[in-house]
């Protein structure tokens, strides 16, 4: 069994949500690292029994770790049903671990098989897990894979999703500035939430005005 007690002291009384969070990594990788793989399961699906949303987190990205078709699963049809919007940003950090572990070319069919699902917890944790995208393997080389998907759910039904898509565009236009411009140009400002999302994700491109 967990040290419940444990986990208390060493992530709860935190000055910051962001000490916690390097806590809650850094002991998951350490049980990963030291356990078999199911012994991590056991352990990561008793965390996540747990009633703390930290000690929840943490067994979410033991998951992620593990990163099985039976871990995908497991986030997919029970994570995504989590209240807590903590737990949902280590869903979005332990479907990013599943990719890579598996790869990202080779998880291209689960990446657009995830963002098709009806779900906003599992479509969001696409597109904000593999933030920043053109960091991560095979999107690095293929800057326009990235922006294409990404671009798809401009429109998504979620404002929560939404958002998110216009955040990872934002991050290429760090380092892809006439790529995202070249996408952007080709959008019809036509509603609100189109318009709104154009403006996130061309914050850092030539004060958000057209070429």
């Amino acid at each position: 069994m967990i040290d419940v007690k444990h986990y208390i002291e060493l992530f709860f009384n935190k000055e910051s949500g962001k000490e916690r969070y390097s806590l809650i990594l850094k002991e998951a990788e350490n049980i990963y690292k030291n356990s078999s793989m199911e012994k991590s399961w056991e352990i990561a699906m008793e965390c996540y029994e747990n009633e703390l949303y930290y000690i929840q987190m943490l067994g979410v990205y033991i998951v992620g770790l593990i990163g099985n078709q039976e871990a995908l699963d497991f986030l997919k049809n029970t994570v995504s049903k989590n209240p807590s919007w903590q737990v949902q940003e280590f869903m979005a950090m332990a479907f990013d671990n599943c990719c890579k572990k598996n790869g990202y070319e080779k998880s291209l069919e689960t990446i657009n098989e995830w963002l098709k699902d009806k779900r906003k917890n599992v479509r969001r944790a696409v597109t904000e897990g593999l933030r920043n995208w053109t960091k991560r393997p095979y999107f690095k080389d293929n800057p326009n894979i990235a922006i294409k998907i990404l671009s798809e759910y401009k429109t998504d039904e979620s404002e929560y999703v939404r958002k998110s898509v216009g955040n990872a565009l934002k991050d290429i236009s760090k380092t892809y500035p006439d790529l995202i411009k070249e996408e952007l140009n080709g959008w019809k400002l036509d509603t609100k939430e189109i318009e709104k999302i154009y403006k996130l994700a061309s914050k850092f491109i030539n004060n958000n005005s057209r070429r």
